[in-house]
């Protein structure tokens, strides 16, 4: 089956990973159109779906595994796990909850610093609020990313 290959999950710090084959690599280039990370991906891990960006760290083109995607994943470092990717070409743009975004706009200080962050960590803030449970913690938690934003505090250990 095209695009389908078996791996040996790796670690690097505490993220398991495989690499994919070059035949493999050579595909998503072509069907995504690029050769540049991150690049969006799905398929199966072990017959389990996902939907995984595959990025190039250290010149080598990694696919994260992640424990949604294997159960225990960095449990299972060594073993050999079956793995289907394709590219993936769906829309994937996250809604940002609607109280994140009014306070993000009421200051123009914070949404001329948050339109400076790279894409990647504008996502991690809005999937970290989304992801949140309780009415108490989202905004507890936008309003410590709006001083983040102030350039007040630090946010997971990073300053603006």
């Amino acid at each position: 089956m095209k695009n389908h290959f078996t791996a040996k999950l790796e670690i690097i710090g505490i993220n398991p990973f495989v690499f994919l084959p070059e035949e493999i690599l050579t595909v998503v280039f072509e069907s995504s159109g690029k050769n540049k990370s991150p690049i969006p991906v799905k398929g199966t891990v072990n017959g389990k779906e996902f939907k995984q960006n595959l990025v190039k760290y250290k010149e080598e083109w990694r696919l994260y595994i992640n424990v949604t995607m294997l159960k225990d994943s960095p449990k299972r470092i060594g073993e050999t796990v079956d793995i289907f990717i394709e590219y993936d070409d769906s829309e994937r743009k996250i809604s940002m909850h609607p109280d994140f975004e009014k306070a993000i706009n009421e200051n123009p200080v914070v949404l001329k610093n948050f339109e400076k962050l790279s894409s990647s960590r504008k996502s991690e803030l809005i999937k970290y609020i989304n992801h949140l449970k309780t009415e108490k913690s989202i905004q507890r938690n936008i309003q410590k990313i709006i001083q983040h934003l102030k350039g007040e505090t630090e946010f997971f250990g990073r300053k603006i």
